[in-house]
């Protein structure tokens, strides 16, 4: 199988091609990246010269040359990880949400009608049903999105739906909740309270840090997506969840006291704009397709903290850089 990879340098994408190259020795993965800021080539430096994965530097906007990589290639499955998906940027900047988001995956859409892709998986997000008191969304709720981020990508999302319906194009959604794990950019908000534990500094947290996520691993993440690609059914939406609710404040908490660290470290900050309460779906459907979650939060949290541990080369230098060290100073000031 020939697989094409977009986003594929980024956090779950990295880990997707790492997940796919080493157990499928006889498929081929074709990563495209743009190497935004959130891409690191030190993701995958690890895989580099296997023999079944390679990589090309372009960005999914740019028409023209993905035209040149999806027509040379012309692949089984286009799995598309590549997005804009930082809340907080996106309320700073959100042109550029659009501009990735849709576009991009317009650009993909029309490629794959052309070159006649055999399958497209769309990685999308939980945020774009938006909040929800009690319960959780099913695939079938309706779309309620918040932020520019999560607008973008339920714009994206009815996008590929009209393709589905009007073209009988044959493409899957797969709405996964909050990852955690190795190889996340600093800015989110597991891999931000660990680095500055780590390094001493004050840890911002929103309002009281009552709202509610979903946290998902992201080695449970890429198995769903393997189930998803070889047992999806296409033109469904999947849920992947691994039912792991906590409230922000709690997570932090955890962290620390696995660093040792004292809570007088914690830092309430003024609350994000329009901040969703609580994020929740349903993962039956995936789980009908042999999808099993492995880890709890409390496993997947003590993997994450002990990597980025044994990691300070990967992000002490991402910290570093003027794209995050201008966005913490515009967020946090």
């Amino acid at each position: 199988m020939k697989i094409i990879v977009t986003g594929g340098l980024g956090f779950i994408g990295s880990n997707f091609c790492r997940y796919i190259v080493n157990k499928y020795k006889q498929y081929k993965i074709y990563n495209i990246d743009s190497l935004s800021y959130a891409g690191n080539k030190d993701n995958l430096k690890d895989i580099v010269k296997m023999p079944n994965y390679y990589f090309f530097k372009i960005n999914i906007c740019d028409k023209k040359k993905l035209e040149e990589v999806i027509k040379k290639i012309v692949p089984d499955c286009i799995i598309n990880f590549a997005a804009e998906t930082h809340v907080d940027r996106s309320i700073l900047d959100p042109q550029a949400f659009i501009k990735t988001d849709v576009i991009g995956t317009f650009n993909i859409l029309e490629l794959s009608r052309k070159y006649k892709v055999k399958k497209m998986i769309h990685i999308s997000t939980d945020e774009v049903y938006g909040s929800i008191t009690k319960g959780s969304f099913s695939e079938t709720d309706k779309l309620d999105p918040t932020s520019p981020y999560s607008a973008s990508k339920a714009s994206a999302d009815l996008l590929i739906l009209s393709y589905i319906k009007t073209y009988n194009f044959p493409a899957i959604i797969v709405r996964p909740t909050n990852n955690y794990g190795p190889y996340q950019f600093p800015e989110k908000l597991i891999p931000l309270m660990i680095t500055n534990a780590i390094e001493g500094k004050k840890l911002p947290v929103y309002g009281k840090g009552l709202n509610v996520r979903d946290w998902l691993y992201v080695e449970d993440t890429v198995c769903a997506i393997d189930k998803i690609l070889h047992k999806g059914k296409l033109g469904q939406i999947y849920n992947i969840s691994s039912k792991n609710e906590l409230k922000n404040i709690v997570v932090v908490k955890k962290i620390l006291k696995l660093l040792n660290v004292s809570e007088k470290q914690i830092e309430f900050v003024k609350d994000r704009l329009a901040h969703d309460l609580r994020y929740s779906v349903n993962p039956k459907k995936v789980f009908k397709l042999g999808f099993i979650p492995k880890y709890n939060f409390d496993e997947g949290i003590k993997l994450t903290v002990d990597w980025y541990k044994k990691n300070v080369w990967w992000w002490k230098k991402l910290k570093t850089k003027p794209e995050f060290k201008n966005f913490y100073k515009k967020q946090y000031k």
